[in-house]
């Protein structure tokens, strides 16, 4: 396959993640932390398993071209990011879903190709770290913002 293929078919697979429900899923999987099975297990069985299932699944997809040479890896790689944050979510707990599940392919392609990055362990932990930091400053924009619209709404006198 020509690198001109390999790009339309990164390009396909872009637009795909524009599609507003698909946008809605890769919002929600942003704040998602899971620290344990039961984590996905909520997931799961909430209002947030579609999203769940729509990202986890797509990134495998998407992994599984890379890994059976449909696309090329270093263009993968060097055009995405997101399949390294996805496998970040889910690194902690993915055994224990392989388990729970009775499924121990699952996630297979994208951990075969996230796993072939150079220093992707350090990747992973820094990956992590700055999801953390996200995190932080979300929590701490929503507390002033509670904080400006309990002060908009008290009483004046």
């Amino acid at each position: 396959m020509s690198k001109h293929d390999d790009a339309e078919l990164i390009l396909k697979l872009y637009d795909l993640r524009r599609e507003p429900v698909m946008r809605e899923a890769r919002n929600w999987m942003f704040t998602f932390n899971p620290t344990n099975i039961q984590d996905v297990f909520d997931a799961l069985l909430g209002e947030h398993s579609g999203h769940y299932r729509m990202v986890i699944s797509y990134w495998d997809m998407a992994a599984a071209m890379v890994n059976n040479g449909a696309i090329d890896e270093t263009l993968f790689n060097e055009t995405n990011g997101e399949h390294i944050f996805v496998y970040s979510k889910i690194e902690p707990v993915i055994e224990d879903i392989r388990t729970m599940f009775g499924s121990p392919e699952f996630l297979r392609n994208l951990e075969t190709l996230v796993k072939r990055i150079p220093n992707i362990d350090e990747k992973l932990i820094a990956m992590r770290e700055r999801m953390k930091k996200f995190g932080e400053m979300r929590e701490e924009r929503a507390a002033k913002t509670q904080a400006a619209a309990a002060v908009a709404s008290a009483p004046q006198g």
